[in-house]
């Protein structure tokens, strides 16, 4: 089984201590499946060595395509122009994962394959044995719920940032949706429904953050919290107001 080309897309922000070994990972697994693969990485302006990092390492892994954010704008907004500039090198499929490398590289592999094999018009990574805090196990079943309600089915792992689209569809999606989202993916899980795309589910394991902070540094705390960061609880309230503005609203687009 080979594709022509596959290009993996991913947003990246403060990963200079796992990005290479998660990226050799990913060379290793993915690169026997496609005549030619391509890496894209979205770094979105870190405050660390990410991006001289990436720029050492296209010497070791000629796949890489190092692009670097015009200004630190978030996570979804660095996922939409990472998923627009895989769909501008003409592929026939576009594999998301995060930056922070919290999936095997043979779970990617078997992604790709279910796409392959199915053919379907994207294939869902859902996470089993996530070691999340509870407060973020709990903000996902509370999404979950609320695209329940909405779609009326259950989408399993709902934001799940592992995902493989046919270039057709994911043109689609992002067309539907803004620029600077806050959560595309859910806003992506919603539209599948909706449009009656063909979506397969394969289950993947749940790794921790590579590097010695498995916390990262996207919510302004230095180690794993008990209780939600304030940082997360503004962004779950903008959130929520974007959901009921772009796709839950009665009349919002489809």
């Amino acid at each position: 089984m080979q594709l022509d080309h596959l290009v993996v897309v991913m947003p990246a922000y403060n990963e200079a201590e796992g990005l290479p070994g998660f990226l050799a990972e990913i060379d290793e697994h993915l690169a026997p499946l496609a005549v030619r693969l391509s890496i894209v990485v979205v770094d979105d302006r870190s405050t660390d060595e990410t991006f001289r990092v990436l720029r050492e390492l296209e010497a070791e892994l000629p796949a890489l395509v190092p692009i670097r954010a015009d200004e630190n704008r978030g996570h979804g907004p660095s996922a939409l122009a990472a998923y627009r500039a895989g769909l501008e090198r003409s592929p026939d499929l576009v594999l998301h994962v995060d930056g922070d490398g919290q999936f095997h590289g043979s779970d990617l592999a078997k992604t790709v394959r279910a796409s392959v094999s199915t053919s379907a018009d994207v294939v869902h990574g859902v996470r089993r044995g996530r070691g999340d805090p509870w407060f973020r196990r709990a903000l996902t079943f509370a999404v979950g719920v609320v695209v329940w309600a909405a779609v009326g089915r259950r989408v399993p792992d709902v934001n799940t940032p592992l995902r493989a689209y046919r270039p057709a569809p994911l043109a689609e999606l992002l067309a539907a949706v803004p620029t600077d989202a806050l959560v595309p993916h859910v806003h992506f899980s919603l539209a599948e429904v909706r449009r009656g795309y063909s979506v397969r589910y394969v289950e993947v394991a749940s790794l921790p953050r590579r590097g010695s902070n498995q916390s990262g540094t996207m919510w302004g705390v230095e180690r794993q919290p008990k209780l939600p960061p304030k940082r997360l609880r503004r962004f779950a309230v903008a959130a929520a107001a974007e959901l009921w503005r772009v796709s839950l609203r009665p009349g919002a687009a489809r």
